[in-house]
């Protein structure tokens, strides 16, 4: 069994359900009576869903077209007569429509040879992102679950909800977002260290949601968000939306 100073390690990985029935039934028992770390769970809970809405994947923009391309190709089941047995055709019928049906039949042939590259392109492109999401996914929580996690929350000046989740042992900090506007045409943002009023670029970030920041924390004091041209800057080229101070 665990003593109390090792419980207080467990925040995260109990906002993660991440405890076995042990460890979870002692530091259910410790949040009884310990403020401290009912306030960090508490964070940690809203980081935590706040993380799995922005880690999930949005359908394809692709795929509704391709449903709506593809359902007049898709063969149907012959209708079912009253008896339960499906219906026939005459033999004078099918004779006359054979060489129609060899004809579409060749054409259908042809068309899909391209639509199967197509869709090939696209099932490994849309499983390589999946598999990209799934490594940054698995690192974010990694930092959320870090026995050493401390996390910090705020606001930026255009008034969205902010997080970082940082892990010393990891050498790695987890920064997300809700309510950031579209930061607009030729602009992203950008992610900064602040190592004692040295600025640090730490990541791009396309919209609102969560990333794994770029390098080591270290001895950054604070992260910082700023509006950059698109593909980013070595420094930053506007006021700062926001300057999370991190814990000590």
């Amino acid at each position: 069994m665990k003593h109390d100073e090792d419980l207080h390690t467990l925040a995260g990985a109990y906002a993660l359900d991440a405890l076995g029935p042990e460890e979870h039934d002692a530091f259910l028992a410790h949040l009884d009576r310990c403020a401290s770390c009912a306030g960090e769970m508490s964070g940690f809970s809203a980081t935590a869903a706040r993380l799995a809405a922005a880690a999930s994947l949005p359908a394809p923009a692709h795929l509704k077209e391709g449903v709506l391309e593809r359902v007049d190709t898709v063969r149907q089941l012959p209708p079912l007569v009253p008896s339960g047995r499906t219906v026939r055709f005459g033999r004078v019928w099918l004779r006359k429509a054979a060489p129609f049906a060899l004809a579409a039949s060749l054409a259908a042939a042809a068309a899909f040879g391209g639509i199967a590259v197509v869709q090939h392109q696209q099932a490994d492109q849309a499983r390589a992102q999946a598999q990209r999401a799934d490594r940054q996914v698995q690192a974010m929580t990694a930092v959320m679950a870090a026995p050493d996690a401390k996390s910090v929350h705020g606001r930026t000046s255009t008034g969205a909800s902010t997080s970082v989740v940082s892990s010393a042992r990891l050498a790695q900090a987890v920064f997300l977002s809700t309510g950031l506007p579209a930061a607009g045409e030729g602009r992203t943002y950008q992610l900064w260290f602040d190592d004692n009023g040295a600025m640090r670029p730490a990541g791009l970030l396309r919209q609102d949601g969560a990333v794994l920041l770029e390098g080591d924390p270290g001895r950054a004091r604070a992260v910082g968000l700023t509006l950059e041209p698109a593909g980013g800057s070595a420094q930053p080229t506007t006021a700062p939306l926001m300057l999370l101070r991190l814990p000590a």
